[in-house]
């Protein structure tokens, strides 16, 4: 086989195996950011050895047999030699082709409680929002440094710094590479669960740049979602973002024109969107809900999103539902973007002016004041009652706020519609960004 070849394997391999690498070898070494070095040297070690020797049947296997001596050398030369030699001992009584045989089978469920440990290191509180997510898709994700960067058009020595420091304030604050117990569970799952979810929204609809979505990142955000349900089987609202993602996920191909430009949500072509991807959507709500009758914030968002899945058409969308699921999510998750959205979908039931008179009613919220989809909205509502001066003030108030270029030719090409011709529905995203 080719180097090439080889390569092109060795890093297709490494984007599926390399959480599970990790995982498991900052068990044995208590140390993410030493287990990353570790699995990224068999990496090598596989680039050096497999033009010769041929990719092996196995290739997961072999990395993970191939790290876990790497480890084993590591704590040997560790200082606390003492402390590991009851471990080493354990870990040296198989040879390394013993290893490759017995890791399909006997190691699975310890490989998967090593991960979910390797998923709450990641996502600890103790990292800021950035570092968390950063440090997420490096270690779970598979991603690069520059693909992260890439993905969210921040320098490449930003994200490295973000990761460097990640790892640092882990060591230093001797944050245990464990599964949370009790109380805390739910505040670390919350933590993991916001991770994968801003990772979603950033591919959903990007804050910035000329790309009103960026797939990947959706992608590598639907991959940990389904992770964490495997994971975590029986916490209800790691279903709740499952079923959230998934439906969100659904509607990918016809959120986008041919030429790049945004396509709202009563303007898709509802033949594009992903069926088995809604199926998928749909039964882990169902399964969040069967958990926990008193639904958590994703597994509301992820009925909502329902709604708009199982309508054949944009006309037989049921607003009057949609707008009662926000109110249930404002009291279990109030927030001033979630009573906008309420608004929004009141104003779908009940007409404009019922929306308009919720919308107005937070005019004075601080959270809102830099928030471009305040005016956007109030700008839809202004056009549909025939204001269209104030309409067109607000969508050009708008545009100047977002960063994304996609939406704010969108918001400007409104602005200059307000004379005429109708303005859409806004197509309904995570996070609130649209109903």
């Amino acid at each position: 086989m080719a180097a090439s070849e080889v390569q092109q394997t060795v890093e297709a391999v490494w984007r599926i195996e390399s959480p599970k690498l990790i995982a498991r070898l900052a068990r044995i070494v208590r140390d993410v950011g030493r287990a990353e070095e570790l699995a990224q040297d068999a990496m090598v070690a596989a680039l050096e050895q497999w033009p010769d020797s041929g990719v092996p049947q196995n290739p997961g296997a072999w990395l993970m047999a191939t790290a876990k001596h790497r480890a084993i050398d590591a704590v040997r030369r560790d200082k606390r030699l003492e402390q590991k030699q009851a471990e080493l001992g354990r870990l040296q009584e198989s040879s390394q082709d013993d290893a490759i045989a017995s890791l399909d089978e006997s190691l699975d469920h310890e490989i998967g409680d090593d991960l979910l440990r390797l998923v709450f290191t990641a996502c600890h509180p103790v990292l800021s929002s950035e570092a968390r997510v950063a440090l997420t898709l490096r270690l779970l994700g598979g991603l690069t440094t520059a693909e992260i960067a890439r993905a969210f058009l921040v320098p490449e020595p930003t994200i490295a710094q973000r990761i460097v420091r990640a790892k640092r304030t882990l060591q230093e604050e001797n944050v245990p590479f464990e599964t949370p117990r009790g109380a805390e569970l739910s505040e670390r799952l919350a933590s993991v669960l916001s991770v994968i979810y801003l990772i979603f929204n950033e591919g959903y609809t990007a804050t910035a740049g000329d790309d009103w979505m960026r797939p990947a990142l959706c992608d590598d955000a639907l991959r940990l979602g389904r992770m964490v349900a495997e994971l975590a089987p029986l916490e209800p609202e790691v279903h709740g973002l499952a079923a959230l993602l998934e439906i969100q996920a659904s509607r990918a191909r016809a959120r986008v024109g041919p030429d790049g430009e945004p396509i709202l949500l009563l303007e898709q072509n509802r033949s594009l969107w992903d069926r088995l991807l809604i199926r998928r959507g749909l039964t882990a709500l169902d399964r969040a809900e069967q958990l926990r009758a008193d639904r958590g914030p994703y597994t509301l968002q992820a009925a909502i999103a329902a709604c708009h899945a199982r309508a054949g058409d944009a006309d037989a969308t049921d607003w009057g539902l949609i707008a009662s699921l926000y109110a249930e999510l404002a009291l279990t998750n109030p927030s001033p973007i979630v009573e906008l959205n309420r608004a929004v979908a009141i104003s779908m039931a009940d007409g404009p002016q019922a929306g308009l008179d919720l919308v107005d009613r937070l005019l004075s919220e601080p959270a809102l004041a830099g928030y471009h989809l305040f005016p956007s909205v109030r700008g839809d509502l202004l056009f549909k009652l025939g204001r269209k001066r104030e309409a067109r003030e607000e969508f050009e108030r708008a545009a100047g706020m977002t960063k994304n270029e996609r939406e704010r030719t969108l918001l400007l090409g409104r602005a200059q519609e307000c004379g005429r011709g109708d303005w859409d529905c806004p197509d309904t995203a995570i996070g609130g960004s649209w109903i």
